[in-house]
């Protein structure tokens, strides 16, 4: 068949988009046909009636976006009806929104609250994967996360509004060329003001999984560049913390493991993780700012407000959150109410000296120039 002869009738022809670079054939029939079985698409391209560019195609092969697919007519399932959308409520829809700091065709950044889980789980059944309806309506592909963020940990959580998206951010977060920073509160201060910490993590036999411990033998390595911003004497620091690698509670552990406990982190810091007086019991551990590749190029660069219990304490502890040299860069701050009387004043004395000039060359002779 040339490439102007139309396909036989029933038979479907689909270009394939950016956003599908690189998936498997099988993963696109998922993605774009569900209703297609695998063991469908298994039979078609084994007996050549599934093509890619006019030739012949395993499920497994990867696909390049431009390339035209040939799909033959049938194949549709009627044991596994499309699932439908949960439509959020309107108290969901509200929470949602609040949490949206920045939107993108590729991505959704959220600044999660502390408390709200990431995913749901036994017992948990508010969560931010069930609020992921809201961003989108029937006819979209539905947001998906792409990494997690501590039930307690509050800040910058990424979404991706496509699956192609989804796979790409996948990639930034496994291959760590993703920065992320946060803040925390530590009890004490370390000995050393900038380092980095090194130490196997694996889970704690006993606990089932929940909980993290050092293990130099048999851990998984795992480092966290630290520095610290300020220090309130000897009671309390501020640190910014960068996890080099990416495994379950690590900033948490190692702060314990150097005996300077997340403030607020009782379950890695015991009693001994919070301070006296009015400071919150709540956990100090924010993701603060984001940097990561995206499709097309660009790139995000994200930061989220701190909760509003973060921020009462580094008031009270006598912490100004500019003084964090990781923070992005930002213009000129806007003129002081005496800069702009003080321009408006320099102004008007320039627009009276050009109407005096003006005055002065009144009634002059007008000079020409020869030819």
């Amino acid at each position: 068949m040339s490439e102007n002869t139309p396909p036989p009738p029933g038979v479907r022809q689909f270009t394939v988009g950016e956003d599908d670079e690189g998936v498997r054939l099988d993963r696109w029939f998922k993605r774009h046909l569900p209703q297609i079985g695998f063991a469908t698409v298994s039979r078609w391209a084994r007996t050549g009636q599934v093509r890619v560019d006019g030739k012949r195609a395993r499920p497994e092969d990867r696909l390049s976006a431009g390339q035209v697919l040939r799909v033959p007519p049938g194949g549709e399932s009627t044991d596994k009806p499309k699932p439908k959308r949960r439509k959020p409520t309107p108290e969901q829809l509200e929470q949602a929104e609040a949490m949206l700091i920045h939107r993108t065709d590729a991505a959704l950044v959220l600044n999660k609250p502390p408390g709200l889980a990431t995913q749901g789980g036994t017992g948990t059944h508010m969560h931010v994967d069930a609020l992921l309806d809201a961003f989108a309506d029937e006819e979209e592909p539905r947001p998906r996360l792409v990494h997690r963020l501590d039930k307690d940990t509050s800040g910058v959580l990424l979404i991706a509004r496509t699956p192609g998206s989804a796979a790409f951010f996948s990639k930034r977060f496994s291959g760590r060329s993703a920065k992320k920073i946060y803040w925390a509160l530590v009890v004490g201060v370390p000995d050393v003001d900038e380092g980095t910490i090194d130490a196997p993590l694996a889970k704690q036999p006993g606990t089932g999984g929940e909980k993290m411990h050092v293990d130099t033998e048999n851990g998984q390595a795992a480092k966290t560049r630290y520095r610290v911003i300020d220090r309130a004497g000897n009671r309390a620091a501020w640190v910014e913390l960068e996890p080099l690698t990416g495994r379950t509670h690590q900033l948490r552990v190692h702060l314990a493991a150097i005996g300077h406990p997340i403030v607020g982190d009782g379950k890695y810091g015991g009693q001994d993780a919070f301070l006296t007086g009015s400071i919150s019991r709540k956990m100090h551990l924010h993701a603060r700012r984001l940097i990561i590749d995206a499709p097309g190029g660009s790139k995000l660069d994200t930061t989220a407000e701190l909760p509003e219990h973060f921020a009462a304490s580094m008031e009270q502890l006598g912490f100004d959150p500019a003084a964090s040299k990781a923070e992005p860069e930002k213009g000129p701050p806007p003129p002081s109410r005496e800069a702009k009387k003080q321009a408006a004043r320099q102004h008007a004395k320039q627009y009276r000296k050009a109407r005096k000039g003006e005055r002065r060359n009144r009634g002059a002779p007008t000079r020409k120039g020869s030819k």
